[in-house]
């Protein structure tokens, strides 16, 4: 399951997967924009038993095996945070992956040139998705920090242009009066 979530400032967003005893999952997260790019994630068992917890990460994976068989929460939480809202992708993997070919486990003979290379494609096409994932959650994370110090150079740069402009007119207005004639009064008196 694949799933990316916004997790708003002071908020925790859990999640619910029951399980049977002996399946092996994996846990991959990432914060993709928000803040320092951290989060804290933990995972408990069914009897309520922290079996994962960390904190303030950016990013990370944890395979566990199930020992009993119930219901596992994890949760990412923003608890910490009180302005800053976080956008999380993660993705959980349940059970391991079935065999390329049939009767691959059960086999007794050594695979041939033609299976073998296909077990090592396979394995080669696993290790590139992973690899893309892994890209696309980098160019997300990269494009909102490029986006929001756009945001921030285009506001100093209206700043900057503002404030030119009061200079300049501050500047012909002192100039202007350094160069205009005061005439004395042409008052008449009379004797």
């Amino acid at each position: 399951t694949e799933l990316t979530l916004e997790l708003p400032d002071s908020d925790r967003r859990c999640f619910h997967q029951e399980l049977e005893s002996g399946i092996k999952f994996t846990l991959d997260y990432q914060v993709i924009s928000g803040g320092h790019y951290d989060v804290d994630c933990y995972v408990e068992d069914p009897n309520g038993k922290t079996i994962y917890q960390e904190t303030k990460k950016q990013y990370d994976s944890f395979p566990h095996r199930t020992e009993v068989k119930g219901v596992y929460t994890f949760c990412f939480s923003n608890e910490f945070s009180t302005f800053s809202h976080k956008i999380v992708y993660f993705d959980f993997q349940v059970g391991d992956e079935p065999p390329i070919l049939p009767d691959m486990n059960n086999r007794v003979t050594a695979l041939t040139q033609m299976e073998s290379a296909c077990v090592t494609i396979h394995e080669m096409l696993n290790s590139v998705i992973d690899s893309q994932t892994h890209y696309r959650l980098r160019e997300a994370q990269d494009r909102s920090r490029a986006e929001e110090l756009n945001g921030r150079v285009s506001y100093w740069s209206v700043g900057e242009t503002l404030i030119l402009f009061v200079v300049s007119i501050g500047q012909v207005m002192l100039l202007k009066s350094f160069f205009t004639e005061k005439r004395p009064g042409t008052g008449r008196t009379s004797t």
